[in-house]
């Protein structure tokens, strides 16, 4: 498949895993009381500089990181596509997002206990999503 397919699958393939797979999870950890009552899933608080809903921010987001790893991830088959969907889903996300883009926002580096295990699951869960979606789509080889 050539290159700007799968970058647009990729880009496909992580948005909708975020409205899908991560929200829909958190969403779950929501509803148990894992999740403080303040950040529920699918959140529409306007985000700065162009004030577009939360949920489409992250979205857009997981858009590029799907295109970012599908050129590299999807030529994995097997247990290791979904492993390193997962895996890279889980753990490059989650450090980003609490080193990277906290820092970025102006906001402290948050504690890492409990958030860091909520992180670790959501993300997985965009991760295992988004390679989902690419198979489905025929953007990843078959196992």
């Amino acid at each position: 498949m050539q290159l700007w397919k799968v970058l647009i699958l990729g880009f496909v393939a992580g948005f909708f895993a975020v409205l899908i797979f991560h929200q829909g999870l958190w969403y779950l950890l929501y509803q148990v009381g894992m999740i403080p009552p303040e950040r529920p899933a699918w959140p529409m608080d306007p985000v700065a500089p162009l004030g577009v809903p939360s949920v489409i921010s992250k979205s857009f987001w997981g858009g590029l990181w799907g295109a970012g790893l599908a050129p590299f991830l999807g030529r994995l088959s097997g247990a290791r596509y979904w492993a390193a969907w997962i895996t890279i889903g889980a753990v490059a996300l989650t450090l980003t997002a609490l080193y990277v883009v906290s820092p970025l926002k102006g906001e402290p580096i948050p504690a890492l206990w409990p958030r860091f295990y909520y992180a670790l699951l959501v993300n997985g869960a965009w991760g295992f999503g988004a390679a989902l979606l690419l198979r489905m789509m025929g953007a990843a080889r078959a196992s």
